[in-house]
C-alpha cells in the first residue's frame, strides 16, 4: 500500500473524480456518469434571438438564478459577412429550471427598448461571474470578460456591473495574446485568492499543443493586470482538440475544479452538404485539484450529440458556464445545441448531486482503501446508491491499515438504499468524535453499489 502523509480534510466533501483517495482497490472501479438531457432553458423566442442563443453564464445571487447569454437576430443566416455574437441578453429563474426574460429597457433593438438586452458594446460573448472577493467594490459585484476585434485579431476586455444589467468597461484590453475565439471563462478563486481566466492556448507558443487545440489559464489579483498564460496539463492521455472549457470551481467541494470542454473531431463530417466547416463535436469531463493539472481518466463523452441531426456538425454543442444544485438530489448544468441552425437553444442537463463519478462494484462485490486523512466532526456521511440486494460497508483503520476496535468491517452492518447524505453506523453507534484529528484510513466494501462522495460532518 502506498504511503502518504495524512491529509487534513476537516468536514469538506470528498469526491472520487480522480484516483486521489484510492490507495488500493480490488474488484471496484471508478466510472463517470454522463449528463442527462432535460428541458430547454433558453429558446429563440424574440426577434433579437432568432439567429442565435448560447454562450451562457449562470450564477446564483441570493435566491435568484441569473443568466447572461449571447444572442443575435436572423440576419446572420442571410449575410455570411455579418459578425456573430453582437448582443448579450439577461434571464433569471427562481429554480434554475424555468427561465424568464425580464424587459430591462436599456438598449434599443429596431427602435425599441422593450427587450432583455443588457450589452451591445464592442465586446461580445460575455463570460460573467458574481465576484465573491471580499475586497470587491459594490459597483463591481458582477464582472465579465468579453472579446472585441482589433484589426485582424481579437482582444479580451474587462467589464463590471453593480446589478448584472447595467454594464461598463473596466479596462480595455486586459489580454491581447490570442487566440480568444471562444467563450473565455473568468471567476474569483476563493482557494487561491485571485482571479482566473481560462481561454484558448497562446498563438505561436503552443496554440496547437501536441498538434491540437488546447486550453490555458492566466491569473490576476485585481482583474486588470494579468500574469502570463500557462497551459493546462492532462497527464499521459492522448491529445484531442479541446476548447471552450466551461471550467468552474465546484463550490460543494472546496479546492475542486470541474471542466467540460468541447471536443472537436475534424476528420468526421456526417453531412457532406453542411455549409459550415468540417468535423463533429461532443463534450468531455475533466477535473483538477489545482486548476492546472487536470485528470482525464474518462475519455468517453460526458454529453453526446444525440439523435438530433442539427448536433452532428462542427462545433454544434458546447457546455455553458455554471453548475447549480436545483434540488437536494440534482445538479443542473446548461449546454448550447444546434449552433448555426434555426433550432439553436440552451438545454438544461442534470446529474445526481455530487454524482459526476462514482466508485462502483458489481454483484460479486469489491472494495478499496483510502490514503490516510485527518478530519473534524463526529460522524461519517456517504453519497451512495445500491440495488435491493446491494450494500456498502465501511471500516476505519489507523494510518498503518490496522482496523480500529469497534469500527472493523465485521462491526459495520449493511447500508443499503439511495442517499445523498447517508449516515454510517457501526454496531456500537456512529460517534467518531474520539477519532477526530487522528490519522485514519477508510476501507469500503461495495456490492452492486455506487459510492459518489464522503464527508465527515459536525
Amino acid at each position: 500500500m502506498s504511503v502518504r502523509a495524512p491529509e487534513a480534510i476537516g468536514t469538506n466533501l470528498q469526491l472520487f473524480m480522480d484516483d486521489h483517495w484510492i490507495a488500493t482497490s480490488d474488484g471496484a472501479q471508478r466510472r463517470m456518469h454522463p449528463a442527462v438531457k432535460c428541458n430547454a432553458a433558453i429558446l429563440p423566442e424574440n426577434p433579437w434571438e432568432m439567429g442565435y442563443v448560447g454562450g451562457m453564464s449562470t450564477v446564483k445571487d441570493g435566491n435568484i438564478y441569473k443568466a447572461w447569454y449571447t444572442c443575435d437576430d436572423a440576419s446572420i443566416f442571410d449575410d455570411p459577412k455579418i459578425s456573430w455574437f453582437r448582443k448579450t441578453a439577461y434571464a433569471e429563474s427562481l429554480d434554475g429550471i424555468t427561465w424568464a426574460k425580464p424587459r430591462v429597457g436599456l438598449h434599443e433593438f429596431e427602435g425599441s427598448k422593450d427587450n432583455n438586452l443588457v450589452w451591445m458594446g464592442p465586446s461580445g460573448v460575455l463570460g460573467v461571474f458574481l465576484d465573491t472577493n471580499p475586497d470587491a467594490k459594490e459597483e463591481e459585484r458582477f464582472k465579465a470578460v468579453g472579446i472585441r476585434r482589433e484589426g485582424k485579431e481579437l482582444v479580451v476586455v474587462a467589464l463590471a456591473s453593480h446589478d448584472g444589467k447595467d454594464w461598463s468597461i473596466m479596462q480595455d484590453p486586459i489580454l491581447t495574446e490570442g487566440p480568444f475565439d471562444t467563450m473565455n471563462i473568468p471567476f474569483w478563486d476563493e482557494v487561491r485568492g485571485e482571479y482566473v481566466v481560462y481561454t484558448r492556448a497562446v498563438a505561436g507558443e503552443g496554440s496547437f499543443i501536441g498538434g491540437v487545440r488546447w486550453i490555458r489559464r492566466t491569473t490576476s489579483k485585481d482583474f486588470r493586470n494579468w500574469t502570463g498564460f500557462e497551459a493546462i496539463v492532462a497527464g499521459d492521455t492522448p491529445f484531442e482538440h479541446l476548447y471552450t472549457s466551461a471550467c468552474v470551481p465546484y463550490e460543494r467541494a472546496p479546492g475542486t475544479y470541474l471542466m467540460f470542454p468541447s471536443r472537436y473531431v475534424p476528420e468526421r463530417t456526417p453531412d457532406p452538404d453542411w455549409y459550415g466547416g468540417k468535423g463533429v463535436s461532443d463534450i468531455v469531463f475533466m477535473s483538477s485539484r489545482d486548476g492546472i493539472n487536470f485528470d482525464r481518466s474518462f475519455m468517453e463523452a460526458f454529453v453526446r450529440p444525440g439523435p438530433d441531426k442539427n448536433n452532428w456538425h462542427e462545433r454544434a454543442i458546447y457546455m455553458e458556464r455554471g453548475i447549480h444544485q436545483t434540488s437536494p438530489t440534482e445538479i443542473s448544468l446548461y449546454g448550447m445545441e444546434g449552433l448555426r441552425t434555426r433550432s439553436v437553444n440552451v438545454r438544461r442537463y442534470t446529474v445526481r448531486t455530487d454524482g459526476f463519478v462514482s466508485v462502483n462494484a458489481g454483484a460479486s462485490g469489491g472494495e478499496f482503501t483510502t490514503h490516510p486523512m485527518t478530519f473534524t466532526g463526529g460522524s461519517l456521511e456517504l453519497n451512495f446508491s445500491t440495488s435491493a440486494v446491494g450494500s456498502v460497508r465501511v471500516e476505519i483503520q489507523d494510518a498503518d491499515s490496522t482496523p480500529l476496535p469497534k469500527f472493523a468491517m465485521a462491526d459495520c452492518p449493511d447500508h443499503f438504499g439511495d442517499d445523498i447524505e447517508g449516515g454510517v453506523t457501526w454496531h456500537g453507534g456512529g460517534d467518531l468524535s474520539g477519532l477526530a484529528g487522528k490519522p485514519v484510513r477508510l476501507r469500503f466494501a461495495l456490492k452492486d453499489a455506487d459510492l459518489y462522495a464522503f464527508r465527515f460532518s459536525g
